[in-house]
């Protein structure tokens, strides 16, 4: 959602911020509330669209003065926090349609640094100026927290599934939630390109690389996905659900 210029006609405007919209990571935010001209305006006046990261660009790092949220037009970036001897530790994936910097509303800074992993293009918003403008506007602020708490839910939800799982079920996992993120967004969810190296996969997973590249292979022999480079396949999603341990993991990827 950008900065538009203003139009003559307000419904014509409205029509064009909207179509401009319905592609967008935000349009969860604006689009199901039921805005007048003047409030659509007001909403797209707060929000700022970003000049697009390069791989390796930080959006802010830890410690940094938090300030906003930011939604992921395009692109994807990490998450990370530094370990007591320096290590970098991956904590989250943020693609396509995703919040990020909601760790740090409660804290006034952030607790990680987030990182592009590709060309990365994100709206910006204001946290201070999204929380009057929410209380002037019916609907929005319960759309935001709503938004919000599926955000944490999710990222809760992934934490909880890793724990005590052997390496194949934490991939398999991985492979799945993936694939049901792409799925939000009207994308496959059983054919996708992963947007990290297997490195940050392994970080993230806790696992050495080495072992995710046998994980890989192995999923490959036993027809679970296929694999070519960054591009996957998960041509058995029920066995990767049943490997989980858990029957109900991401069923929206079935029968893609």
């Amino acid at each position: 959602m950008g900065i538009m210029k203003p139009v003559a006609d307000n419904g014509v405007r409205l029509r064009a911020i909207r179509e401009a919209c319905s592609s967008c990571s935000l349009s969860d935010l604006c689009l199901p509330v039921a805005l007048e001209g003047s409030d659509v305006d007001a909403l797209d006046r707060i929000v700022q669209r970003r000049r697009p990261l390069n791989r390796g660009d930080q959006l802010y790092r830890a410690g940094n003065t938090f300030g906003s949220i930011y939604a992921v037009r395009t692109g994807s970036l990490k998450s990370s926090t530094l370990s007591e001897d320096g290590e970098e530790q991956i904590t989250a994936f943020h693609l396509p349609g995703e919040l990020l910097g909601l760790d740090a509303i409660s804290f006034d800074h952030h607790p990680s640094t987030a990182e592009a992993l590709e060309t990365t293009s994100l709206c910006e918003i204001p946290f201070t100026e999204l929380e009057l403008l929410s209380a002037k506007i019916p609907g929005l602020q319960h759309q935001l927290l709503r938004i919000m708490s599926r955000e944490i839910f999710d990222e809760q939800e992934m934490l909880l599934a890793l724990a005590r799982r052997t390496a194949e079920q934490r991939l398999a996992i991985l492979l799945l939630s993936l694939g049901d993120r792409f799925g939000r967004r009207g994308l496959s969810p059983t054919r996708y390109r992963l947007p990290m190296s297997r490195h940050d996969l392994s970080n993230y997973l806790g696992l050495a690389p080495e072992t995710m590249s046998r994980l890989f292979k192995r999923f490959v022999d036993q027809g679970w996905i296929c694999a070519s480079g960054r591009e996957v396949h998960l041509t058995d999603v029920p066995a990767l659900r049943e490997m989980t341990g858990n029957p109900n993991v991401r069923r929206q990827s079935e029968g893609a």
